[in-house]
């Protein structure tokens, strides 16, 4: 058996080396290693793909969500509500920029954020939402728009996890994650659905005003060489990893389906195991499963992880301290917080590996492991 690992770059990139390579080198030929015409078809390719009028490359994931914030010209002071249950990036750019997280609920069984909660932390100073596709699923966008537009909110999605996903709406329309709020923010780490060599990261909208706006954030505020009209940043995503990224978008379907097809190994194993939750699938939404997280009862997590590493079983824990219990944000009051849900996931859940060179050698012998932990 191959040695298992959380995620398997190496063996992707040998899957389709020869065109990995001939792209890298052909951005070597050229030396145009900063806004190449890699990233120019690269942004094109993704929002036809994605089905959106603008994708603007950037630097990473974290940069994505900054400067969707800077775009929609949020102050110090404004309330931005979001998940503690995610990635600290989500909220880690909220406290940057001095804005103020305001945390909330997520469902127990999507892990993504909760419409209900959301209306109930809204006061005067709220002016936007940040929902994260967490682990490769949507959050319930539908009533999420229909909160920010009640309330003129704007809503940034955080796509990191979840690039290809797609969502449907009650009347059948389907849109893919990212494309659906006001903004969408992605990343392009090695280890995503679709990944780079390195870090990378995009922003998606329809709105002509943003785009423009966010490409001058991106471009040190600038839109003509050397006069800086707005202040903005350095984030580029640079020519290499673009060339790269166009020759992976071409199989991001087929890598999502390599994805959900280790799921349903894993489902199907884990059915008739009380102890053991397999990630839920709502019907509005598929699942790309960036991540393969299940919901443990009566067992002790943390021990199986350990039982899992000493027979050669990677596992992973995302995420063992939620945002609200971050020292981080000690300054922003976090005693008032009290997400019952969220503590009580992040004490259970625990992800296995997926990725899309595994086979059923691998599954076979993590899922027994799994099995003969909870019955012995």
């Amino acid at each position: 058996m191959r040695p298992i690992q959380m995620v398997d770059t190496k063996s992707q990139y040998l899957s389709i080396k020869t065109e990995i390579d001939s792209a890298i080198h052909a951005v070597l030929d050229s030396a145009a290693y900063i806004n190449g015409k890699p990233v120019q078809e690269f942004a094109t390719g993704l929002s036809s793909y994605l089905n959106v009028k603008h994708t603007i490359p950037c630097a990473n994931g974290t940069d994505a969500l900054q400067i969707a914030m800077m775009a929609l010209g949020l102050q110090p002071g404004d309330e931005v509500i979001t998940p503690s249950f995610t990635y600290i990036a989500t909220t880690e750019v909220v406290a940057l920029l001095k804005l103020t997280p305001v945390f909330v609920e997520v469902d127990p069984k999507t892990f993504c954020i909760d419409p209900d909660a959301i209306r109930k932390a809204i006061t005067p100073k709220t002016k936007a939402i940040v929902p994260v596709h967490l682990y490769g699923h949507a959050a319930p966008m539908e009533e999420i728009m229909q909160i920010a537009d009640e309330f003129g909110l704007y809503v940034i999605e955080d796509n990191a996890q979840a690039i290809g996903c797609e969502y449907t709406f009650a009347d059948g329309t389907r849109k893919k994650t990212g494309t659906i709020g006001t903004i969408g923010a992605t990343s392009f780490y090695p280890s995503k659905n679709l990944g780079a060599f390195g870090d990378g990261g995009a922003l998606f909208t329809n709105d002509d005003a943003l785009a423009h706006k966010m490409k001058m954030i991106a471009n040190h505020g600038q839109q003509k060489r050397y006069f800086h009209e707005i202040v903005g940043c350095n984030s580029r995503l640079d020519t290499i990893q673009a060339s790269i990224l166009n020759i992976k978008l071409c199989h991001l379907d087929n890598y999502n389906a390599a994805r959900q097809k280790v799921a349903a190994f894993y489902n199907k194993a884990f059915a008739h195991q009380p102890n053991i939750t397999t990630p839920y699938v709502a019907t509005y939404s598929n699942h790309v499963y960036h991540q393969y997280t299940v919901l443990l009862e009566g067992v002790n997590r943390d021990d199986l992880h350990t039982y899992l590493a000493e027979h050669a079983v990677p596992s992973m824990i995302y995420y063992p301290v939620p945002g609200h219990r971050q020292e981080m944000f000690a300054s922003f009051d976090m005693t008032r917080y009290h997400l019952d849900i969220t503590d009580w996931l992040t004490e259970r859940v625990i992800s296995l590996p997926v990725h899309t060179e595994m086979d059923d050698e691998q599954l076979a012998h993590i899922t027994g492991k799994v099995l003969n932990y909870l019955n012995k």
